[in-house]
């Protein structure tokens, strides 16, 4: 056979070893993202515990985000703002008032944008929402009337005089829906997945590059022994 033909083979085969090892990365990457997605569903559908048990009055926070919780105020009426997301959904966020004079923003539904919230229930209210932590700025436009594009808490401490929670909830969509709203999505926090299948996935991607550096090797080195013996059946001719 040809040594042409010989490197190509052997290239050939390491370059198709090469491209089994990234997949075999990448599915076990994917795995280790449906583990965190998994995780954090699991942590939304958990039981409602009280929010003051795991955020002290110094501001630190617990393992509580993306979790539900339940916590008693008062809302005040005249600090509400409407979140003009980049997808066009308005959602309506409320400030509820706590015992200890913190204030926790709250979601309580979405409304058509360019629509009048309602305003919040008077007294005392329990509520009961998912914990999520600030989201990002937001980089898009923002329509007249509208201060927020996202729920991000140092833009709305600027708006707001009372100290906020490190955090805000997101009302279900029972108890928007008795409040006159339309439900709101929530994005939870990324979950954890299992370690052991990201460091798979970064060894099969070594193992990927290591046989591309061999299969190379290799192929170098028969075409260098080639040379030599052609260059050994030369010198005995002449």
């Amino acid at each position: 056979m040809p040594l042409r033909v010989k490197q190509a083979l052997v290239l050939l085969a390491g370059v198709v070893a090469a491209v089994v090892m990234t997949w075999l990365g990448l599915w076990q990457l994917q795995v280790f993202t449906d583990q965190g997605n998994a995780s954090a569903q699991a942590r939304a559908q958990q039981a409602p515990v009280p929010l003051l048990d795991f955020v002290s009055t110094d501001g630190t926070v617990g393992d509580i985000y993306g979790k539900p919780t339940s916590v008693a105020g008062h809302y005040l009426p005249d600090q509400q703002e409407r979140v003009l997301g980049a997808d066009g959904v308005v959602r309506v966020l409320s400030a509820l008032q706590l015992a200890d004079g913190r204030v926790l923003p709250v979601v309580r539904g979405t409304i058509p944008q360019g629509a009048d919230a309602p305003p919040p229930p008077n007294g005392e209210h329990v509520q009961t929402g998912i914990f999520l932590p600030s989201e990002p700025g937001a980089d898009h436009s923002l329509v007249r009337g509208y201060n927020l594009g996202s729920v991000r808490l140092p833009q709305l401490a600027q708006l707001w005089d009372e100290p906020l929670m490190p955090g805000f909830i997101t009302l279900d969509s029972t108890e928007s829906g008795q409040q006159g709203l339309a439900p709101a999505s929530v994005t939870l926090p990324d979950g954890e997945g299992s370690w052991r299948n990201s460091g798979y996935a970064l060894q099969w991607w070594v193992f990927a590059l290591f046989a591309l550096g061999m299969t190379w090797k290799i192929a170098h080195s028969m075409g260098k022994r080639g040379a030599r013996t052609s260059g050994m059946g030369a010198g005995r001719d002449a």
